[in-house]
């Protein structure tokens, strides 16, 4: 990850955040951090908010969950008061909502990698002891597995293996990081599996894209919204059913799921840390460099989560898996220098 000098761009920055303010009437003034997106990041980052304002007096942020895509559209649409200042992430921004961010002129973005985390396949403790591959959750949730409409209502029609069972997983919405990863690291990885479909990739890389991770509407999948605790309720009530959601809700709720072993791999804390868990995915924070000198505490919010990651951090507690030590030292440096990031590694 490359980063571009700041000083320059901060200061014009600033004095578009003023003037945008200025535009807006005299109501529009805040004196506290707006923060918006991952549903899998709120609880840590409400944690560093609350310790955030405990530690250096300034207003706790007010944090929504609103789901990283639909958080991405509320941090790219502008700059101003009205617009919030951080959204949090349980993937990487994409080139697509960064090009969106500068159209609407939020051109100056500070991206801080804060953790781990793993998306999850879980049951309840009395559920049938699945496991799985990417191959069977892609032919069990994909709307046209291979090209083809998908038929299969049990998890022995996708795999003789499997229990008899009705296929129903109840999971997040399109506009959740969480879906995201489900269709870039499971999904597009049992599609890859037929070597068709991995060379549809280079000769039509949008079809490529539908086939592989548009998932099913027939009640198979039920889209639970982006509160994941509603679906270890429904998992928990129903040893049937399968629940997909960020890593640390499966650790917080062992006395009710256990986690299911993909390529025979159990999500757990060390195989998430060590990425040998195929859900295993990075944690971010993005924020706007417009809004540094003009919305207080946003530098401490920053700050805070640098303290709160490591090892010994109040975060681990919390179920955050811990990032390597120098993906840890060198965002600690962007977070206290708030170095903006460099778009052009952007997928």
């Amino acid at each position: 990850m490359r980063f571009v000098p700041t000083f320059a761009a901060l200061a014009v920055s600033a004095i578009a955040l003023t003037a945008c303010g200025s535009q807006n009437g005299a109501g529009d003034s805040r004196d506290f951090v707006r923060i918006v997106g991952s549903s899998t990041v709120y609880p840590f980052a409400s944690a560093v908010a609350e310790a955030t304002a405990k530690t250096t007096g300034v207003k706790a942020p007010v944090i929504e969950s609103t789901g990283t895509g639909a958080g991405m559209k509320l941090f790219c649409a502008g700059v101003g008061v009205a617009h919030p200042d951080i959204a949090t992430a349980s993937r990487r921004i994409k080139k697509s909502e960064y090009e969106d961010c500068a159209k609407n002129g939020v051109k100056d973005i500070v991206e801080v990698q804060i953790g781990l985390d793993g998306i999850a396949f879980a049951e309840a403790t009395g559920g049938p002891k699945m496991t799985l591959t990417p191959a069977d959750v892609y032919k069990a949730l994909a709307a046209t597995p291979f090209g083809k409409p998908n038929t299969a209502k049990t998890w022995a029609d996708v795999n003789p293996s499997l229990p008899a069972i009705p296929i129903n997983v109840y999971g997040p919405p399109s506009t959740s990081g969480t879906r995201d990863a489900l269709a870039e690291l499971i999904l597009t990885k049992g599609c890859d599996t037929d070597p068709a479909m991995k060379a549809l990739k280079d000769s039509d890389k949008d079809k490529h894209k539908e086939i592989c991770t548009k998932v099913r509407e027939d009640g198979a999948y039920v889209d639970a919204g982006e509160n994941d605790n509603l679906i270890v309720q429904k998992i928990a009530a129903n040893p049937k059913a399968i629940g997909v959601f960020g890593f640390s809700f499966l650790e917080e709720n062992m006395d009710k799921l256990k986690g299911i072993p993909m390529d025979g791999i159990a999500p757990t804390y060390q195989t998430v840390s060590d990425f040998s868990y195929p859900g295993a995915r990075p944690l971010y924070i993005y924020i706007k460099a417009a809004h540094l000198k003009a919305i207080k505490g946003i530098n401490e919010f920053a700050v805070e989560f640098s303290k709160a990651w490591g090892t010994d951090g109040y975060l681990k507690k919390k179920g955050m898996v811990v990032a390597p030590a120098d993906v840890q030292k060198a965002n600690a440096e962007i977070a206290s220098s708030m170095k903006l990031m460099d778009p052009s590694t952007l997928k």
